[in-house]
């Protein structure tokens, strides 16, 4: 091995460990819209988090004035906002009707749209440790889902059709990692999601309470910080090692709804929560394993 490629193995880890952060701060999200309930519309709650959230990233704007984006980047924007916020409302609509282990067992869904669309449209290798961590992941939010498939549920529903959506968005910002910086893609992602839930919040508008916009900013908080982490994360390694990794955030949700909102326990959360870590777990130990072989040499490879 070149020691021209152990910095990218070294980027794969960093890309492992943004994605671990990534998966606390979307539970803190996901804890606070549980919270929030079915009180307040799901596009009005999805257009003040994102515009509080725009609000914070104002700076991020800061380039364009210097260096604005082409015609070309402003679609692929454009589309990526479109299309997230679409998913976002569908989410909303879940989390209050949905336990919260459920509704991330469902999205995990999205991962298997991302590495196949990382393999088709970015060339990504799909080596056989990751295909079997994302199989794995796979097969333990199945696990923990099964009951919930006997009846389909409006809220099951919604998040069935936000999964491939939100793995669009996904594509889209690892393709915009190439020529964008982290903040000014969740700089654009916060601006026009925005505007993509305007019309819908306008029409189904009713005046929120100070708590619930306190705890909107604290999710737009969150939230943009975790979009924040992810383009990093997805910047400094490929999808199909740190997806995985983002399956981490189902034990997370798992364990706030039974400790936090008093869901039922449910043995399949466990058993389906056990098979994720493990996957996670491989996945991650692999590519320290290889990590650590690219910057030291086995004792055979010192001889002379």
């Amino acid at each position: 091995m070149t020691t021209a490629e152990a910095p990218a193995r070294d980027r794969t880890l960093v890309g492992i460990g943004w994605m671990l952060i990534t998966t606390v701060l979307f539970v803190c999200v996901t804890g606070i819209v549980r919270h929030l309930g079915s009180d307040i519309p799901a596009v009005e709650a999805a257009f003040l988090r994102y515009s509080i959230g725009l609000v914070m990233v104002l700076p991020a704007f800061l380039p364009l004035l210097r260096q604005p984006p082409s015609a070309g980047q402003m679609k692929i924007y454009a589309g990526r906002g479109l299309l997230h916020g679409i998913a976002v409302i569908l989410w909303f609509y879940a989390m209050a009707r949905v336990p919260i282990a459920e509704v991330t067992a469902l999205g995990y869904t999205s991962p298997i749209f991302v590495t196949i669309g990382a393999a088709f449209f970015f060339g990504e290798k799909l080596h056989l440790r990751r295909i079997m961590a994302v199989v794995a992941g796979f097969i333990g939010a199945m696990v923990i889902l099964r009951p919930g498939f006997q009846e389909i549920s409006s809220g099951q529903l919604a998040q069935l059709v936000a999964a491939p959506l939100f793995a669009a968005s996904f594509l889209l910002a690892k393709g915009l990692t190439r020529t964008a910086s982290p903040i000014l893609i969740v700089g654009m992602l916060s601006l026009f999601c925005t505007l993509t839930l305007l019309p819908g919040a306008i029409l189904q508008w009713r005046d929120p309470t100070l708590e619930e916009v306190a705890w909107l900013a604290l999710t737009a908080a969150f939230a943009t910080a975790g979009h924040y982490t992810l383009t990093r994360s997805i910047e400094a390694a490929p999808l199909t090692v740190t997806q995985p990794v983002g399956f981490l955030q189902l034990v997370w949700a798992a364990l706030l709804g039974t400790l936090v909102f008093g869901e039922a326990l449910d043995p399949y959360v466990f058993i389906g929560g056990g098979i994720v870590v493990a996957a996670v777990t491989y996945i991650s130990h692999r590519e320290a394993a290889a990590a650590r072989s690219m910057r030291t040499p086995p004792a055979v490879a010192t001889k002379v």
